[in-house]
């Protein structure tokens, strides 16, 4: 049976199977979206990643780049999710304290947001900086990955 809060969810249908949202008639609009999280990781692991000695290669860059492939791809891995043809894509992959801080934000015109791109973004990115530090550090952690703002689209803006 169909409970009343299934009804509001817009991936299902009357019947309670989940379904694609139909955005056919939403108008494109730009739409923007920022994410952000960071993965923590041992000083030294730090020093190693900064001063380029890890035998992968340069961590922060390959993490940017996989991010980009990572916002690009989004519908392929979240399978509610839109393709979306995106005009921008920054990420920015930096050690900041004691952590890494990755940020990515995504653009596009379209009918719908930019939301799980951007966040896609940060995580694969995470997991990159993991994948290529692991041999010298599996006490690191990924985390606090979250949307901090968007704008564009019916809902409105948002801004942690």
């Amino acid at each position: 049976m169909l409970t009343a809060t299934m009804s509001k969810l817009t991936h299902f249908d009357e019947k309670g199977n989940t379904r694609m949202v139909d955005v056919g008639e939403k108008p494109e609009t730009l739409r923007v979206a920022i994410a952000k999280g960071h993965v923590t990781a041992q000083p030294e692991t730090l020093r190693r990643i900064a001063e380029q000695q890890m035998k992968k290669g340069n961590v922060l860059e390959v993490a940017r780049l996989a991010g980009y492939m990572a916002a690009k791809r989004t519908s392929e891995l979240i399978p509610l999710c839109h393709p979306l043809n995106l005009t921008s894509i920054r990420v920015d992959v930096t050690i900041v304290a004691e952590k890494i801080e990755i940020e990515a934000e995504v653009q596009t015109v379209g009918r719908t947001g930019v939301e799980m791109e951007a966040l896609t973004a940060v995580s694969v990115a995470g997991l990159t900086v993991y994948d290529m530090c692991k041999a010298v550090d599996r006490e690191m952690c990924i985390s606090e990955i979250r949307l901090v703002k968007k704008t564009g689209g019916a809902s409105g803006d948002f801004n942690l």
